[in-house]
């Protein structure tokens, strides 16, 4: 009876990610933003007190000063970033990647990781779609301009927390020139 109560107990204290999905790699999801690119330079931003201050009076929660960039490069020349991000979904973390094009709006969404049990309908591309062509100056709020999917809602909003912290993040460094 002891053994049956040990096996059960440490049946019950085990992690229950059993449906964790990883979809594509930062590099694989970069070169699917930016097909036409011959080249990722990937660089360090590291955002300075005046920065996450300038972020927190936007709203924005930068959670990290450090960010990892890809740029996109063709012949030399910019064509955009990405950069990833992890967010709680419920409980597990889903990892994401977001394309911005040079003028600072969004170009593409990806999820790289989902670790969810539900939700995962966050991978729909319609769904992601409503985030292509936002900036800074959008809301970027479920209910407002991001539609929210029944059964996925922390997914969803937590998501698109995470892509407007990206959106703003980028729009800062590039005003500053921490990023070109």
């Amino acid at each position: 009876m002891r053994v049956v109560l040990t096996a059960c107990a440490f049946a019950a204290a085990a992690p229950t990610s059993a449906f964790a999905v990883d979809y594509l790699s930062a590099d694989q999801a970069s070169k699917l933003m930016f097909p036409d690119a011959d080249a990722f330079e990937v660089r360090s931003l590291t955002l300075d007190a005046a920065q996450m201050q300038q972020l927190d009076a936007q709203g924005v929660r930068a959670r990290s000063a450090s960010w990892t960039v890809r740029v996109a490069r063709r012949a030399g020349a910019a064509l955009g970033f990405v950069l990833t991000d992890d967010v709680i979904g419920k409980v597990e973390l889903i990892s994401y990647a977001v394309g911005i094009a040079l003028d600072g709006t969004v170009r593409q969404i990806e999820i790289l990781s989902y670790r969810e049990s539900h939700g995962f309908e966050i991978r729909l591309p319609a769904w992601r779609r409503q985030f292509v062509g936002k900036s800074v100056s959008a809301a970027l709020r479920i209910g407002e301009d991001i539609a929210n999917i029944s059964g996925a809602t922390l997914s969803c909003a937590h998501v698109t927390d995470g892509v407007r912290r990206i959106v703003a993040i980028v729009a800062l460094a590039r005003r500053t020139g921490s990023l070109t």
